[in-house]
Protein backbone atom coordinates (compact mmCIF):
# COMPACT_ATOMS: atom_id res chain seq x y z
CA UNK A 1 0.00 0.00 0.00
CA UNK A 2 2.89 2.53 0.87
CA UNK A 3 4.36 1.81 -2.27
CA UNK A 4 0.44 2.41 -4.42
CA UNK A 5 0.78 5.61 -2.34
CA UNK A 6 3.90 6.63 -3.07
CA UNK A 7 3.13 6.70 -6.77
CA UNK A 8 -0.21 8.28 -6.55
CA UNK A 9 1.85 11.10 -4.52
CA UNK A 10 4.52 11.31 -7.27
CA UNK A 11 2.06 11.63 -10.07
CA UNK A 12 0.19 14.10 -8.66
CA UNK A 13 3.37 16.11 -7.92
CA UNK A 14 3.90 15.49 -11.62
CA UNK A 15 0.97 16.97 -12.84
CA UNK A 16 0.58 19.80 -10.68
CA UNK A 17 4.26 20.63 -12.19
CA UNK A 18 3.12 20.36 -15.58
CA UNK A 19 -0.14 22.45 -14.53
CA UNK A 20 2.16 25.26 -13.33
CA UNK A 21 4.43 24.84 -16.09
CA UNK A 22 1.42 25.47 -18.71
CA UNK A 23 -0.21 28.32 -16.44
CA UNK A 24 3.42 30.06 -17.17
CA UNK A 25 3.43 29.16 -20.66
CA UNK A 26 -0.45 30.76 -21.11
CA UNK A 27 0.43 33.68 -19.08
CA UNK A 28 3.65 34.86 -21.19
CA UNK A 29 1.26 34.12 -24.40
CA UNK A 30 -1.31 36.81 -22.62
CA UNK A 31 1.61 38.89 -21.99
CA UNK A 32 2.77 39.11 -25.59
CA UNK A 33 -0.90 40.33 -26.45
CA UNK A 34 -1.65 42.76 -23.66
CA UNK A 35 1.55 44.54 -23.17
CA UNK A 36 1.28 45.60 -27.34
CA UNK A 37 -2.23 46.90 -26.35
CA UNK A 38 -1.05 48.70 -23.45
CA UNK A 39 1.22 50.54 -25.15
CA UNK A 40 -0.86 51.48 -27.95
CA UNK A 41 -3.23 53.18 -25.23
CA UNK A 42 -0.07 54.55 -23.66
CA UNK A 43 1.71 56.14 -26.55
CA UNK A 44 -1.60 57.40 -27.36
CA UNK A 45 -2.45 59.42 -23.83
CA UNK A 46 0.94 60.55 -23.72
CA UNK A 47 1.90 64.21 -24.08
CA UNK A 48 3.91 64.88 -26.52
CA UNK A 49 6.83 66.60 -25.14
CA UNK A 50 7.11 63.59 -22.73
CA UNK A 51 6.57 60.88 -25.64
CA UNK A 52 9.56 62.97 -27.49
CA UNK A 53 12.48 62.80 -24.21
CA UNK A 54 10.88 59.71 -22.71
CA UNK A 55 10.52 57.25 -25.53
CA UNK A 56 7.72 54.88 -25.47
CA UNK A 57 6.55 53.42 -21.46
CA UNK A 58 3.52 51.20 -20.68
CA UNK A 59 1.92 53.43 -19.09
CA UNK A 60 1.11 57.41 -19.92
CA UNK A 61 3.32 59.96 -17.77
CA UNK A 62 1.78 62.80 -18.16
CA UNK A 63 -1.72 62.00 -19.80
CA UNK A 64 -3.16 64.53 -22.57
CA UNK A 65 -6.36 63.99 -25.12
CA UNK A 66 -4.59 66.33 -27.55
CA UNK A 67 -3.87 63.66 -30.06
CA UNK A 68 -7.39 62.45 -29.72
CA UNK A 69 -8.77 66.18 -29.91
CA UNK A 70 -6.97 66.53 -32.73
CA UNK A 71 -8.89 63.42 -34.48
CA UNK A 72 -12.22 64.24 -33.39
CA UNK A 73 -11.41 68.28 -34.60
CA UNK A 74 -14.11 66.91 -37.24
CA UNK A 75 -16.99 64.72 -35.11
CA UNK A 76 -19.36 64.84 -37.93
CA UNK A 77 -17.04 63.76 -40.14
CA UNK A 78 -15.45 60.98 -37.87
CA UNK A 79 -19.10 60.10 -37.05
CA UNK A 80 -20.34 59.78 -40.28
CA UNK A 81 -17.29 57.15 -41.10
CA UNK A 82 -18.36 55.07 -38.16
CA UNK A 83 -21.78 54.84 -39.66
CA UNK A 84 -20.76 53.94 -43.20
CA UNK A 85 -18.39 51.43 -42.07
CA UNK A 86 -21.01 49.70 -39.41
CA UNK A 87 -23.35 50.25 -42.00
CA UNK A 88 -21.37 48.28 -44.79
CA UNK A 89 -19.84 45.39 -42.63
CA UNK A 90 -22.64 44.39 -41.16
CA UNK A 91 -24.71 44.09 -44.18
CA UNK A 92 -21.77 42.15 -46.25
CA UNK A 93 -21.17 39.93 -43.54
CA UNK A 94 -25.42 39.03 -43.15
CA UNK A 95 -25.07 39.04 -46.71
CA UNK A 96 -21.90 36.88 -47.45
CA UNK A 97 -22.49 34.21 -44.50
CA UNK A 98 -26.10 34.19 -46.04
CA UNK A 99 -24.66 33.55 -49.98
CA UNK A 100 -21.41 31.16 -49.14
CA UNK A 101 -23.81 28.96 -46.47
CA UNK A 102 -26.47 28.34 -49.17
CA UNK A 103 -23.89 27.88 -52.37
CA UNK A 104 -21.93 25.73 -49.35
CA UNK A 105 -25.09 23.68 -49.19
CA UNK A 106 -25.75 23.23 -52.38
CA UNK A 107 -22.20 22.42 -53.14
CA UNK A 108 -22.08 19.33 -50.24
CA UNK A 109 -25.46 17.41 -51.65
CA UNK A 110 -24.44 14.11 -53.27
CA UNK A 111 -27.91 14.25 -55.38
CA UNK A 112 -26.81 17.81 -56.99
CA UNK A 113 -25.41 17.13 -60.50
CA UNK A 114 -23.51 19.83 -60.97
CA UNK A 115 -21.30 19.68 -57.80
CA UNK A 116 -18.44 18.81 -59.19
CA UNK A 117 -18.36 20.87 -62.55
CA UNK A 118 -19.24 24.03 -60.20
CA UNK A 119 -16.88 23.49 -57.32
CA UNK A 120 -13.94 23.12 -60.35
CA UNK A 121 -15.06 26.33 -61.50
CA UNK A 122 -14.61 27.98 -58.41
CA UNK A 123 -11.51 26.30 -57.57
CA UNK A 124 -10.32 27.48 -60.95
CA UNK A 125 -11.04 30.75 -59.79
CA UNK A 126 -8.37 31.02 -56.94
CA UNK A 127 -5.90 29.87 -59.49
CA UNK A 128 -5.98 32.96 -61.81
CA UNK A 129 -7.23 36.40 -61.47
CA UNK A 130 -8.34 38.78 -63.73
CA UNK A 131 -6.49 41.40 -61.77
CA UNK A 132 -6.71 45.09 -60.48
CA UNK A 133 -7.49 46.74 -64.31
CA UNK A 134 -10.28 44.41 -65.26
CA UNK A 135 -11.93 44.75 -61.36
CA UNK A 136 -12.09 48.40 -62.09
CA UNK A 137 -13.26 48.24 -65.38
CA UNK A 138 -16.02 45.92 -64.70
CA UNK A 139 -16.69 47.64 -61.58
CA UNK A 140 -17.05 51.32 -62.47
CA UNK A 141 -17.90 51.10 -66.14
CA UNK A 142 -20.47 47.99 -66.41
CA UNK A 143 -22.12 48.05 -63.03
CA UNK A 144 -21.36 51.25 -61.86
CA UNK A 145 -20.72 50.73 -58.26
CA UNK A 146 -18.24 53.05 -58.01
CA UNK A 147 -19.05 56.21 -55.31
CA UNK A 148 -21.61 54.11 -54.06
CA UNK A 149 -22.04 52.16 -50.59
CA UNK A 150 -22.62 48.71 -52.73
CA UNK A 151 -18.99 48.97 -54.29
CA UNK A 152 -18.12 47.61 -50.66
CA UNK A 153 -20.69 45.14 -50.06
CA UNK A 154 -21.32 42.96 -53.75
CA UNK A 155 -17.55 42.41 -54.63
CA UNK A 156 -17.45 40.62 -51.27
CA UNK A 157 -20.34 38.87 -50.46
CA UNK A 158 -18.65 35.67 -52.35
CA UNK A 159 -15.12 33.96 -50.84
CA UNK A 160 -14.30 30.83 -52.77
CA UNK A 161 -12.12 29.88 -49.63
CA UNK A 162 -15.50 30.31 -47.38
CA UNK A 163 -17.62 28.18 -49.29
CA UNK A 164 -14.98 25.11 -49.45
CA UNK A 165 -14.40 25.23 -45.70
CA UNK A 166 -18.40 24.89 -45.23
CA UNK A 167 -18.92 22.85 -47.72
CA UNK A 168 -16.68 20.28 -46.16
CA UNK A 169 -18.74 21.05 -42.59
CA UNK A 170 -21.85 19.81 -44.18
CA UNK A 171 -20.02 16.78 -45.44
CA UNK A 172 -19.55 16.33 -42.00
CA UNK A 173 -22.74 16.21 -41.04
CA UNK A 174 -24.87 12.38 -41.55
CA UNK A 175 -26.63 11.91 -44.20
CA UNK A 176 -29.49 10.06 -41.83
CA UNK A 177 -30.18 13.67 -40.19
CA UNK A 178 -31.15 15.06 -43.92
CA UNK A 179 -32.51 11.16 -44.82
CA UNK A 180 -34.98 11.76 -41.69
CA UNK A 181 -36.06 15.27 -42.84
CA UNK A 182 -36.92 14.22 -46.25
CA UNK A 183 -38.99 11.29 -45.00
CA UNK A 184 -40.66 14.20 -42.57
CA UNK A 185 -41.42 16.67 -45.19
CA UNK A 186 -38.87 18.76 -45.00
CA UNK A 187 -37.49 20.67 -48.69
CA UNK A 188 -34.31 22.17 -49.06
CA UNK A 189 -34.84 25.56 -47.84
CA UNK A 190 -35.80 24.56 -44.53
CA UNK A 191 -33.01 21.12 -44.50
CA UNK A 192 -30.78 24.12 -44.80
CA UNK A 193 -31.50 26.75 -42.67
CA UNK A 194 -33.40 24.50 -39.32
CA UNK A 195 -30.63 21.21 -39.57
CA UNK A 196 -27.45 22.28 -41.47
CA UNK A 197 -26.95 25.59 -40.54
CA UNK A 198 -27.50 25.39 -36.78
CA UNK A 199 -25.29 22.13 -37.04
CA UNK A 200 -21.98 24.48 -38.53
CA UNK A 201 -22.41 27.40 -35.89
CA UNK A 202 -18.96 27.68 -34.90
CA UNK A 203 -17.27 27.51 -38.78
CA UNK A 204 -19.93 29.97 -39.49
CA UNK A 205 -19.25 32.28 -36.84
CA UNK A 206 -15.35 32.03 -37.38
CA UNK A 207 -16.20 33.18 -40.98
CA UNK A 208 -18.54 35.77 -40.12
CA UNK A 209 -15.68 37.08 -37.71
CA UNK A 210 -13.11 36.93 -40.26
CA UNK A 211 -15.41 38.87 -42.58
CA UNK A 212 -16.27 41.65 -40.23
CA UNK A 213 -12.72 42.10 -39.50
CA UNK A 214 -11.43 41.88 -42.96
CA UNK A 215 -14.56 44.85 -43.79
CA UNK A 216 -13.95 47.34 -41.06
CA UNK A 217 -10.24 47.53 -42.17
CA UNK A 218 -11.26 48.11 -45.41
CA UNK A 219 -9.45 51.06 -46.85
CA UNK A 220 -8.24 50.12 -50.61
CA UNK A 221 -12.14 50.07 -51.82
CA UNK A 222 -12.51 53.84 -50.91
CA UNK A 223 -8.83 54.60 -52.25
CA UNK A 224 -9.62 53.00 -55.23
CA UNK A 225 -13.40 53.40 -56.79
CA UNK A 226 -14.37 56.41 -53.59
CA UNK A 227 -14.55 59.78 -54.51
CA UNK A 228 -17.62 61.01 -52.54
CA UNK A 229 -16.40 62.17 -48.44
CA UNK A 230 -19.59 61.33 -47.25
CA UNK A 231 -18.96 57.39 -48.29
CA UNK A 232 -15.34 57.42 -46.72
CA UNK A 233 -14.49 54.32 -44.38
CA UNK A 234 -13.53 55.29 -41.72
CA UNK A 235 -9.99 53.46 -42.08
CA UNK A 236 -9.31 55.69 -45.38
CA UNK A 237 -10.64 58.75 -43.14
CA UNK A 238 -8.47 58.32 -40.32
CA UNK A 239 -4.82 57.44 -43.26
CA UNK A 240 -6.02 61.00 -44.71
CA UNK A 241 -6.19 62.54 -41.20
CA UNK A 242 -2.77 61.16 -40.58
CA UNK A 243 -1.55 62.14 -43.59
CA UNK A 244 -2.54 65.52 -43.15
CA UNK A 245 -0.72 65.75 -39.65
CA UNK A 246 2.42 64.45 -41.22
CA UNK A 247 2.19 67.01 -44.26
CA UNK A 248 1.29 70.06 -41.85
CA UNK A 249 4.56 69.39 -39.74
CA UNK A 250 6.92 69.28 -42.78
CA UNK A 251 5.60 72.40 -43.25
CA UNK A 252 6.43 73.14 -39.95
CA UNK A 253 9.71 71.99 -39.51
CA UNK A 254 10.35 74.07 -42.98
CA UNK A 255 9.51 76.96 -41.32
CA UNK A 256 6.49 77.32 -44.00
CA UNK A 257 3.79 77.74 -41.20
CA UNK A 258 3.97 78.28 -37.67
CA UNK A 259 5.27 75.76 -35.03
CA UNK A 260 1.83 75.34 -33.63
CA UNK A 261 1.04 72.72 -35.79
CA UNK A 262 4.02 70.63 -34.25
CA UNK A 263 1.66 70.10 -31.14
CA UNK A 264 0.37 66.68 -31.64
CA UNK A 265 3.44 64.26 -32.82
CA UNK A 266 2.29 62.01 -35.23
CA UNK A 267 3.84 58.96 -33.14
CA UNK A 268 0.74 59.17 -30.50
CA UNK A 269 -1.40 60.28 -33.96
CA UNK A 270 -1.04 57.00 -35.27
CA UNK A 271 -1.32 55.31 -32.08
CA UNK A 272 -4.52 57.15 -31.01
CA UNK A 273 -6.09 56.47 -34.58
CA UNK A 274 -4.99 52.61 -33.62
CA UNK A 275 -7.73 53.00 -30.34
CA UNK A 276 -10.14 54.87 -32.51
CA UNK A 277 -10.27 52.10 -35.33
CA UNK A 278 -9.93 48.93 -33.11
CA UNK A 279 -12.38 49.74 -30.29
CA UNK A 280 -15.58 48.10 -31.78
CA UNK A 281 -13.46 45.04 -32.73
CA UNK A 282 -12.14 44.63 -28.15
CA UNK A 283 -16.22 44.32 -27.68
CA UNK A 284 -17.11 42.14 -31.10
CA UNK A 285 -14.62 39.54 -30.25
CA UNK A 286 -15.95 38.53 -26.82
CA UNK A 287 -19.37 37.26 -28.72
CA UNK A 288 -17.27 34.85 -31.00
CA UNK A 289 -14.26 33.57 -29.23
CA UNK A 290 -15.64 30.49 -28.15
CA UNK A 291 -16.86 29.47 -31.63
CA UNK A 292 -13.53 30.63 -33.08
CA UNK A 293 -10.69 27.75 -32.33
CA UNK A 294 -13.42 24.98 -33.27
CA UNK A 295 -14.52 27.02 -36.25
CA UNK A 296 -11.24 27.03 -37.91
CA UNK A 297 -10.52 23.34 -36.98
CA UNK A 298 -14.02 21.76 -37.81
CA UNK A 299 -13.08 22.15 -41.97
CA UNK A 300 -10.05 20.11 -41.61
CA UNK A 301 -12.02 16.98 -40.48
CA UNK A 302 -13.11 15.88 -43.86
CA UNK A 303 -11.62 16.35 -47.06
Amino acid sequence: MSTIAFHKHSARKGRSWGQIFLHLVFILLCLCYVLPLMLVFSVALSDGLTLSNSGFTIFPVNPSLDTYRAIFRKPDQILNAYGVTIVFTVLTTIGALLFQSTCAYALSRREFKLRMPITFFLFFTTLFSGGMVPSYILICSYLHLNNTIWVYIIPALVSVWNIIVLRTNFQTIPDSLVEAAIVDGAGEWRICFTIMIPLCAPALAAIGFLTFIGKWNDWMTTDIYVRDMNLYSLQYLLQRLLDEVEYAQQLASEGVVGMDTLDVPSESFRFAMATVAMGPMIFVFPFFQKYFAKGLTLGAVKG
